[in-house]
């Protein structure tokens, strides 16, 4: 779990709900005071949400870009049904699809995807199904197929919680079983964000996190820039896996020094520099 420095969105940063032919998703829209570079598009991972980029947002927009953050379907304030299969992965990669020509207006440039962890894989998804609807596509702390092993217990032993009892009940577990440090970090917040998830979307996306399949390859075909983002340290898909997935990309490669599996938390303004250079890279010279 991400857990951002605050929950309050910056001083120009517009917070709404974007309608778009899929339903309403609740996004944080920060956009440049000056020329618009490009469009970003920020999804989050596994019981995440639109503020773990809370911290990139005024970086990016002072190096250029329109940067929109969204909760997708049934993910803390974007509703969704109470039905696994809404939550299926086409379905959350056609949510990408259908924000990116809602978020797009004249004037604001190529449009970026990110996605972070879970986020990674729905973005992949996306690209996938509509390659030439985006300039990029950056993983961030997203590995080629399923989380490693010990990923996988802990996602089952969530999931299966989820299935049986209350999600404040499941909370009060997590957080028993969580290191003695992290008791006291924006814990309220940070609990209100989890019972608002639809734990259906908790449910099917923590299945699809322990089952994902190698899509590297098909990945790779697409003539698409692509940006592989991690810190040094990760135990959800360990960095020489995803060092090796770059390679198999021909994608751009960057390890944020101090940062582990939320470098958009850790170590916020490297990883706003990183992403801008590597946007800004693209642009015809």
């Amino acid at each position: 779990m991400s857990r951002p420095p605050t929950f309050t969105p910056p001083e120009g940063t517009l917070a709404y709900r974007l309608r778009t032919a899929r339903g309403d998703f609740a996004v944080l829209d920060t956009r440049p005071t000056g020329e618009v570079k490009g469009t970003a598009l920020l999804l989050p991972g596994f019981t995440g949400s639109k503020e773990d980029f809370i911290a990139l947002l005024r970086p990016l927009a002072a190096a250029g870009y329109r940067t929109v953050s969204i909760d997708g379907r049934g993910q803390y304030e974007s509703d969704g049904p109470d039905d696994e299969s809404a939550y299926a992965q086409a379905e959350l990669a056609s949510d990408v699809l259908a924000q990116a020509a809602a978020v797009r207006e004249p004037g604001d440039g190529p449009a970026h995807l990110l996605g972070h962890s879970l986020g990674g894989l729905v973005a992949r998804a996306a690209a996938l199904l509509a390659p030439a609807t985006f300039a990029s596509l950056t993983l961030m702390s997203s590995g080629p197929a399923h989380v490693a092993p010990s990923q996988q217990i802990r996602a089952k032993l969530l999931t299966d919680a989820l299935a049986t009892h209350p999600m404040d009940v499941v909370w009060n577990a997590m957080q028993a079983m969580g290191p003695p440090e992290d008791a006291d970090i924006d814990g309220a917040e940070l609990r209100a964000r989890w019972l608002r998830n639809n734990p259906a979307q908790l449910i099917a996306t923590g299945k699809q996190l322990c089952g994902e399949p190698d899509r590297v390859d098909a990945l790779a075909a697409l003539p698409l820039p692509k940006h592989v983002v991690s810190g040094v340290r990760d135990d959800t898909w360990p960095v020489p896996l995803l060092d090796e997935m770059a390679r198999r990309l021909d994608a751009h490669r960057t390890v944020i020094t101090g940062a582990e599996h939320s470098p958009n938390t850790d170590r916020p303004s490297e990883t706003a520099a990183a992403l801008a250079a590597f946007w800004d890279s693209l642009a015809p010279q």
